[in-house]
């Protein structure tokens, strides 16, 4: 059986979602089976190519939910997880299936999709996830944002954190899809310490100074949200954190960058700040209204890379929205 695996491109959960659903699948469903990875990024338009879905069996983990019935799993635990309310009826439907009800699952309540693949694939079909237990420790904490403090996500001291940093910064389409069958097979400072990965490290730490100081320089926080454009530089792959770091009493965070194929404006909140949870403003909500999405906490919108006044717009407009709902007013 030929299994192709479609994950969020250059994201840590993603590529631990893809690692934990290869060990899954061939432990519990087909021993025999071979398997490739394809990544999947937001952007302006169509997310998905209908072509592509050519394996035997074709999944989808931590990304949107395709409606096409080449589809055979889909785990996700984003709020924003359907495009569209016909995507979310078809997947309601499915529901009802007993055969694709069997394979399909989503729940926004897991702080990460590789942590609600294992629930469900130890739960569901016995897959015993005691030897995955650290990459699923840790991507609960990079994609929950988990960490004890900024300096802890900015300084990036742990394996995994550094694993983080190559895997949202890489430009090889071929880096990722070879780094994933490691992740269940290795400890993580093992992976970290594979030739192919350990040269990628030097360079991406002088860039994250060169990031850190050039946020430092550009943004501006005011009314509790933080505001910085990086679209003339080469900088969309800079680490989240940075803004916190830089203005720890802030609550919310906006950022405009740019590559190739989009202009993308990023919109957090501090995983640090004082507020009381209930009375933050739901940022996958916020990010919808302009065709993008997330999490509550945290999310981003993706416009064509000719179109950067429309993302400076939106980014203007949500900027002002936060900083008139500031919690600490």
């Amino acid at each position: 059986m030929r299994v192709r695996v479609f994950y969020h491109d250059k994201c840590f959960d993603g590529a631990c979602s893809a690692s934990l659903f290869t060990r899954f699948h061939r432990e519990c469903i087909d021993p025999g089976a071979s398997y490739e990875f394809h990544g999947l990024v937001h952007r302006a338009g169509a997310l998905f190519d209908e072509s592509e879905f050519t394996g035997d069996e074709n999944a989808i983990v931590d990304f949107k939910y395709s409606a096409s019935p080449r589809i055979t799993w889909w785990f996700d635990h984003h709020l924003s997880a359907f495009l569209t309310p016909q995507d979310q009826q078809s997947f309601l439907d499915c529901q009802q299936d007993p055969v694709c009800g069997k394979h399909k699952f989503f729940d926004p309540h897991y702080t990460s999709c590789t942590s609600f693949l294992a629930h469900i694939a130890s739960t569901r079909f016995g897959f015993d996830t005691a030897p995955v237990a650290e990459l699923i420790h840790w991507a609960d904490i990079v994609d929950g944002a988990l960490y004890e403090s900024p300096q802890s996500a900015v300084e990036m001291a742990a394996p995994a954190m550094k694993l983080t940093l190559i895997i949202e910064s890489t430009q090889d389409p071929a880096f990722i899809p070879r780094l994933i069958p490691l992740l269940t097979s290795l400890p993580l400072a093992e992976v970290l310490a594979q030739p192919f990965v350990a040269s990628l490290l030097p360079p991406l730490l002088e860039r994250h100074q060169q990031a850190l100081k050039l946020i430092g320089e550009r943004s501006e926080e005011r009314d509790g949200t933080i505001f910085f454009d990086v679209t003339d530089q080469p900088l969309e792959g800079y680490n989240k954190f940075i803004p916190y770091y830089l203005h720890p009493q802030a609550t919310y965070s906006i950022g405009l960058s740019k590559s190739s194929f989009r202009t993308k404006v990023s919109v957090g909140s501090n995983p640090w700040t004082k507020v009381d949870p209930a009375t933050m403003v739901n940022l996958a909500a916020v990010c919808e209204r302009y065709g993008g999405g997330g999490h509550a906490r945290v999310g981003a919108i993706s416009f064509p890379p000719d179109r950067a006044d429309q993302a400076r717009e939106a980014a203007a407009e949500i900027v002002a929205e936060l900083r008139a709902a500031n919690p600490l007013a």
